[in-house]
């Protein structure tokens, strides 16, 4: 392709001086990528090329075998190509999303530490840490990936712990959450290379609010998520997040943040309609079905990774709220049933 195919047509317009060759960035894209995380990374460089009338960015696309591959919403996406080597001075992402434990090959982990051995950036989109993670190029650098993974990533790589941000840009390693968070890493990209101004029309042609910083939490706060603002029922649910493998008890957490358990009762009745402790088990038993999913751990190790004493009291738990044992859930997703 030309440079000009890079360069659409479009109304707004922005100055940029800039008269030098575009930055190139390469997307491997894994089966089941997330679609919104990936074009949330793409628009952002077709804008900039748009408003600017200059090639700023050049993309391409590259899967496995050269063929389509299909993204976890079944929307199919035509590669550019197979796999190819990077030049040192483009990036290259991996686009993952859903069962990212599954879905990278040796082949594209060998990819990857190819890339990073020739000196490009690399980075990862949603899940992308996985497949960086198995190519050894994460290690003592900060990056994040999607809340939703983070607990079967940490099951898998103890000793390589993401931020909760929405993206990290650190010593040539550039990853984000997903979603919209994509957007915010290539708007910081945008602003490193072209300046403030251009990465802002960028943001407002996406109709985006900028999140002003890359240590924004990927997660709301417990208070929005609650309705509620009461500084003791943060503390305890916050506890209770920070000890799912080795739960503690309802009256440390009582000493720890200074009230009695009656009014902790009181509080949970009042903003989540169960008590502490159910709410506590069920933190365990979310812990639980996320690593069934995303992992290939036995349900004897994910009973103790998510607090529980033994198999069978966490499928007693897990049954009430997902209507069947771990193992049966597990079958029902390996046979392809819902």
């Amino acid at each position: 392709m030309t440079d000009r195919s890079f360069i659409p047509k479009g109304a707004a317009s922005f100055h940029v001086a800039y008269e030098g060759p575009p930055k190139d960035y390469y997307f491997l894209l894994l089966p089941k990528l997330t679609l919104l995380a990936f074009t949330a990374a793409v628009e952002p460089l077709r804008i900039a090329n748009q408003i600017s009338g200059k090639a700023l960015y050049r993309w391409f696309l590259m899967t496995e075998d050269g063929g389509p591959v299909s993204c976890s919403c079944g929307v199919h996406i035509t590669p550019d190509s197979s796999f190819q080597d990077v030049p040192r001075q483009a990036g290259a992402f991996v686009c993952a999303g859903i069962e990212p434990v599954t879905t990278v090959s040796p082949r594209a982990v060998a990819w990857i530490s190819r890339q990073a051995a020739h000196g490009c950036d690399v980075g990862g989109i949603c899940t992308g840490a996985f497949a960086l993670a198995r190519a050894g190029v994460i290690r003592g650098r900060r990056f994040t990936l999607h809340w939703e993974n983070q607990p079967a990533f940490l099951e898998i790589f103890h000793d390589q712990t993401p931020t909760g941000h929405l993206y990290e840009i650190d010593d040539g390693l550039i990853t984000c959450g997903g979603g919209s968070a994509a957007t915010d890493m290539m708007l910081s990209i945008i602003e490193r290379d072209h300046g403030k101004n251009l990465a802002l029309i960028v943001a407002d042609m996406c109709l985006h609010a900028r999140s002003g910083a890359q240590s924004v939490a990927q997660k709301s706060a417990y208070s929005a998520a609650l309705g509620s603002r009461n500084p003791h029922l943060i503390a305890a649910i916050r506890l209770m997040q920070d000890n799912i493998e080795t739960p503690i008890d309802i009256h440390e957490i009582t000493e720890e943040i200074g009230i009695s358990r009656r009014q902790l009762e009181r509080l949970f009745r009042q903003h989540t309609s169960v008590s502490p402790m159910d709410y506590y088990v069920d933190l365990r038993v979310a812990r639980a079905h996320a690593l069934l999913n995303e992992t290939t751990l036995s349900v004897g190790e994910i009973a103790v990774a998510s607090g529980f004493t033994g198999t069978s009291q966490l499928a007693k738990r897990f049954r009430q709220r997902y209507g069947k044992s771990p193992a049966a859930y597990r079958r029902t997703w390996e046979n392809g049933q819902r």
